[in-house]
C-alpha cells in the first residue's frame, strides 16, 4: 500500500474530519471544522493528507512562528496504523516546517495516551521539561 502524501483541498473536510472522530481527536468543545479553516487561513501553517487511492488514510497539521513549530491533529485510520503512515506524514510535515525555517518542532499528547507517546519516541522526540500553561479565552474545557 502506497501513501500519496498532498496539500488539504476544499473537498476534504467531511473526510478529515471523520477520520478525527475515528482516531479520538476531537473534543465537544473544539470544532474541528474551525480548526481546518484556521489552519488553511493562516499564512504559516498547513494540512497535508495521506491518500491510499482515493481514500482519506492519515491527516496532519502543522505551523510555526519562525523559530517553534508545532503539530496537531496526527491521525492514522485505524485500519492502516502500522503501515508507517504516521511516520511517512510526520516526516513531510517536518520537511515542509523545515523548508520554511523552522528549527524545533514540538507537539503536545495528552498524559494517558501512551500509545501515541512510544509512536513519538520511535522517531525520536523527547520529553523535555517544560510546564505547558494556558487560560481559555472562550468558555469551552480543555
Amino acid at each position: 500500500m502506497t501513501l500519496h502524501i498532498r496539500p488539504f483541498e476544499d473537498d476534504d473536510v467531511a473526510a478529515v474530519v471523520a477520520l478525527w472522530q475515528a482516531c479520538d481527536l476531537t473534543r465537544p468543545w473544539n470544532n474541528p471544522e474551525a480548526d481546518i479553516a484556521l489552519a488553511r487561513a493562516a499564512p504559516d501553517a498547513e494540512i497535508f493528507i495521506g491518500c491510499v487511492g482515493d481514500r482519506v488514510a492519515a491527516s496532519i497539521v502543522c505551523g510555526h512562528d519562525g523559530h517553534r513549530a508545532w503539530l496537531y491533529y496526527l491521525a492514522v485510520d485505524p485500519q492502516d496504523q502500522g503501515n508507517g503512515f504516521g511516520r511517512q506524514i510526520t516526516k513531510h510535515a517536518e520537511d515542509w516546517l523545515q523548508s520554511r525555517g523552522a528549527v524545533k518542532v514540538m507537539l503536545m499528547i495528552r498524559p494517558e495516551n501512551d500509545k501515541v507517546q512510544a509512536f513519538y519516541e520511535s522517531l525520536d522526540y523527547a520529553v523535555e521539561p517544560r510546564i505547558v500553561m494556558s487560560r481559555r479565552l472562550d468558555t469551552g474545557t480543555d
